[in-house]
């Protein structure tokens, strides 16, 4: 079966370009000028990807990445973003998107970033099951909770993929950079300092006492193990 692709971008020259090459590498591509016309076209016909401009009419891409992933839509969005916007790239990463090309982009680049996501999130998606408990807590994958003695916590998106990761390599040690390639797509990010921030406060949701982790441990001068479960 076919991976289906769905472009939101303003320009028709792009599409069109977008589409002849994306449909030679046997993709399905679907696509929308607008934001509102994206996110219904996201919402309605399930994509595997969605490629996703930052300046579009009716409702610019971060409003539409925001909003998917409000409603619990984990699949993996490549944002396009003008050269410069270091901002937009940051925010969009926040936010929920997987990755991002700086226009104007080599087709070869996308499409190895594009080929990276898919098999990121199939590969995530089938290691990581839909809920996974240990001890006092569960998380719920599909519902993007948290549940601690009695207590219900909302996840984000960029946290499920984190815990993702995490499950399917429970035990393991995980490597900041393994984090930000995995997670973000990519690997220049601007400070590793966002992998801990983002671990601080999955701490805090799943740990009794984030500061005396017994779930997700330090790694001097490596990165992270996950334990719960093991």
């Amino acid at each position: 079966m076919r991976e289906k692709i769905l472009i939101i971008e303003d320009e028709k020259e792009l599409i069109s370009g977008l589409k002849l090459n994306l449909d030679f590498e046997g993709y399905t591509v679907i696509s929308a000028l607008d934001g509102e016309e994206g996110l219904k076209r996201a919402l309605n016909e399930a994509p595997d990807l969605i490629l996703l401009d930052i300046m579009l009419p009716k409702k610019d891409g971060l409003d539409v990445c925001r909003e998917l992933r409000q409603r619990n839509v984990t699949t993996p969005i490549i944002m396009l973003t003008a050269k410069g916007d270091e901002v937009d790239k940051v925010v969009g990463l926040e936010i929920g998107a997987d990755d991002y090309v700086t226009k104007p982009f080599g087709i070869k680049e996308l499409l190895a970033r594009i080929k990276a996501q898919l098999r990121r999130d199939n590969r995530e998606e089938r290691r990581a099951p839909s809920v996974f408990r240990f001890d006092d807590v569960e998380i719920d994958f599909i519902h993007f909770k948290i549940r601690r003695k009695g207590r219900e916590l909302d996840l984000t998106s960029m946290e499920v993929a984190i815990l993702k990761h995490f499950v399917a390599h429970r035990g393991e040690v995980v490597t900041r950079e393994d984090l930000l390639d995995r997670i973000w797509g990519h690997e220049k990010y601007p400070s590793t300092r966002t992998i801990d921030n983002h671990i601080l406060k999955l701490r805090k949701k799943i740990e009794e006492d984030p500061d005396a982790s017994k779930v997700i441990f330090s790694v001097y001068g490596e990165g992270y193990r996950f334990m719960g479960g093991v």
